[in-house]
């Protein structure tokens, strides 16, 4: 009887070494997957962070990435004050020569443009005639040449940007309803633009005034043509009241 008894006895120690023996294997196997699962989240993390930095069209850091022309145009852009000062400099660093499209000369360019002030930035005013054909909503060549020299810009200067479309005052109610949708549409089309750029939908509001703004208020034909306009608001500075 006592033989038996030993015997028994030696076995239950066995099977419980047994057990800790399967506890630690387990325990070591839980430990190798929590550590392969740490490195699979690196791996991918690291890659989608690759994949990410390649699609940016300009840089975010580094010396000398971003182009002189442009680094220049984002420090006069963060003070309105230099616009008021310096309007034709900030003309001919945001449409060089060597971008303006073939067909259209400095001085039709220079006739057509407006720089304005904001205590919120600086506006860029753009007549219809640079970006469309007369009565159109679609954008010709030479306006999506002209907001390609802007992409950049809008890039490099991190803002928000509000993109606003404008007609000219008339005296008949179906011709001032056609000019809300028109102003609308060709707004939505230089946002449109921008955002086939990959530049972040949500940096932009988007409005359509209509004759409700005009910013020059003569009857005369030229006084008509530059109220049929598009502003590109870059929203670059703190705001500090109304229109300067």
């Amino acid at each position: 009887m006592a033989r038996r008894r030993k015997k028994s006895e030696g076995g239950g120690r066995a099977a419980w070494l047994v057990t800790f023996s399967d506890l630690m294997t387990l325990l070591l196997t839980f430990f190798v997957l929590l550590l392969s699962m740490a490195s699979m989240d690196t791996t991918v993390i690291n890659r989608i962070s690759a994949q990410t930095a390649s699609l940016s069209p300009i840089p975010r850091s580094g010396p000398g990435r971003v182009p002189e022309r442009i680094q220049l145009i984002v420090k006069l852009l963060k003070d309105p004050y230099n616009v008021l000062e310096k309007p034709k400099r900030l003309k001919d660093l945001l449409f060089p020569d060597d971008v303006l499209p073939k067909e259209m000369v400095r001085g039709e360019l220079d006739k057509n443009l407006e720089i304005l002030a904001h205590p919120e930035g600086v506006v860029i005013v753009l007549t219809d005639s640079l970006l469309y054909a007369e009565g159109s909503s679609e954008l010709s060549f030479a306006g999506k040449t002209l907001l390609d020299a802007l992409t950049p810009v809008i890039q490099a200067v991190n803002a928000d940007v509000n993109i606003g479309g404008h007609a000219a005052p008339t005296a008949d109610a179906e011709e001032e309803a056609k000019g809300y949708e028109l102003s609308f549409l060709r707004a939505a089309g230089v946002l449109e633009h921008f955002l086939h750029r990959h530049i972040a939908a949500d940096r932009f509001s988007l409005s359509g005034y209509g004759a409700d703004k005009p910013l020059h208020a003569g009857e005369a034909p030229e006084d008509g043509h530059k109220n049929r306009r598009v502003e590109i608001f870059i929203k670059s500075a703190p705001r500090v009241g109304g229109y300067m």
